[in-house]
């Protein structure tokens, strides 16, 4: 885990565990505005194979809301990207931005509330993930 992300290992496999990451993250009021296929997207494009990974863009309305109001600049770091990917092991990983990242580049309160919020829900949905509640 680095210091700009969240991350848990889930003992499901990939296929089953994309759909409990978006339940998870619908369960702490995210919705997935984007979504990148990693995997078909290095083949289509470089004719390459990669391991299984996708890039969920999840986003909480009202807090991307309160966030763009307090600064709109950090529109360029929206959504929250959330990762599911398998590893060299085979293990499915799931990372998540940590919002801290994106508030330690403003000194707004309303940025640094904001960034708590969103990190307690990431949190939860993570720490669901990896306790199988999915």
């Amino acid at each position: 885990m680095s210091d700009y992300t969240m991350s848990v290992t889930m003992s499901a496999d990939y296929d089953e565990a994309v759909p409990m990451v978006r339940s998870a993250l619908a369960d702490q009021g995210f919705g997935v505005l984007t979504e990148i296929d990693v995997k078909a997207t290095m083949k289509a494009k470089l004719d390459v194979d990669v391991p299984a990974q996708i890039i969920l863009g999840a986003c909480r309305p009202q807090l991307a809301h309160q966030v763009l109001e307090a600064t709109p600049s950090l529109g360029a770091m929206l959504p929250c990207n959330v990762v599911v990917r398998t590893d060299e092991s085979g293990a499915t990983v799931v990372e998540a931005i940590d919002p801290d990242a994106m508030a330690r580049l403003e000194e707004s309160a309303v940025v640094h509330e904001v960034a708590a919020e969103a990190k307690r829900r990431l949190r939860a949905a993570l720490d669901a993930l990896s306790e199988g509640e999915h």
